[in-house]
């Protein structure tokens, strides 16, 4: 039953989703960059806007003002904002705003019947929900797909490895001459994966988490992408292995907290150089190599006397090959 309302939810929402975008068909065509003053167009001052479009109301000005009352707007703003309202709104142009926005409406009345549906469904697995959110990206829409979809009932997965191999979250790397071709992964669990990419995507923009970090140390210097860049680039393929590879954390971190009990506890940003350090001194020197540097490492003896046999610090001294 949970399982029933959990992808009818995620069903109609990307349908309500695809109303807005044909919402923003009629807008464009009579040149009103409602996105450009509204991040959300069918929010409260993006909806008070196209209303007062539809009910006829075409000053510029007039609509920049219901902006201004509730995204306090500054002054500096305010000429920007008028002429990305300016443009010939037809009749033709409000009958479509308005049938797009009833559309919208009642794919929101429907969700608004199934969340309702949902917190009723949910109330036997409520400890298992909030374990989940602690995770960082773990919305309870994620949290509520992951409870459907494998029933938390992990006794059925002996491992998180089991987990993460039935959920196919483990992408498979092709390179070829040191490039990398392809993170594709197997088909899995598409509904299960769906949610865990929301969440991956949303905990890699999370500065200074260990998602954040593992993100970042795999796909470079991409960032990741985000849901308002219309146009945005599609992501590399570092970027979409980095992707997959914050899900399986996720996964196994997920897997571990319902079995234990345990709520989500971040290794931090740090991790993996406190647990890897040869690593990454390793790739700090070959970055330092790239630049035309030459690097001696001289370890430091007395340090290494009073913090212990664990750790080795060293002295770094980098010569430039340009200058010699």
């Amino acid at each position: 039953m949970l399982r029933d309302l959990t992808r009818a939810r995620t069903t109609i929402t990307r349908a309500r989703t695809k109303e807005i975008q044909r919402l923003e068909k009629p807008l464009e065509d009579a040149g009103i960059k409602l996105s450009a003053v509204a991040s959300n167009i069918v929010g409260v001052s993006g909806r008070a806007m196209l209303e007062a479009l539809i009910g006829g109301q075409r000053d510029p000005v007039v609509l920049a003002d219901l902006a201004k009352q509730r995204l306090a707007f500054s002054s500096e703003k305010i000429p920007a904002s008028t002429e990305a309202l300016r443009g010939p709104f037809s009749d033709h142009h409000a009958f479509m705003a308005r049938l797009y926005l009833d559309r919208i409406d009642a794919h929101g009345a429907d969700i608004a019947r199934l969340e309702e549906r949902i917190e009723e469904a949910i109330k036997p697995f409520q400890p298992a929900r909030e374990l989940l959110m602690s995770i960082p990206g773990f919305s309870h829409i994620v949290a509520d797909v992951f409870i459907a979809e494998t029933g938390a009932d992990m006794s059925v997965f002996p491992t998180a490895a089991h987990l993460a191999s039935w959920a196919a979250v483990v992408p498979g790397c092709n390179e070829s001459a040191g490039r990398l071709k392809s993170a594709t992964t197997r088909p899995g669990n598409r509904h299960l994966k769906a949610a865990l990419g929301v969440a991956a995507l949303s905990a890699a923009r999370s500065k200074d988490t260990y998602y954040n970090a593992r993100y970042r140390r795999i796909a470079g210097t991409h960032r990741p992408a985000t849901s308002h860049r219309r146009k945005a680039r599609s992501p590399s393929v570092p970027a979409l292995i980095a992707v997959v590879a914050v899900e399986h954390s996720m996964l196994i971190d997920a897997w571990n907290m319902v079995v234990n009990g345990a709520f989500y506890h971040d290794p931090g940003a740090d991790y993996s150089t406190r647990h890897h350090p040869g690593q990454t001194k390793a790739k700090a020197i070959k970055q330092l190599q790239a630049l035309g540097y030459t690097v001696t490492l001289e370890p430091l003896t007395h340090a290494a006397q009073h913090r212990g046999p664990a750790t080795h610090p060293l002295r770094v001294t980098a010569f430039s090959s340009k200058t010699q």
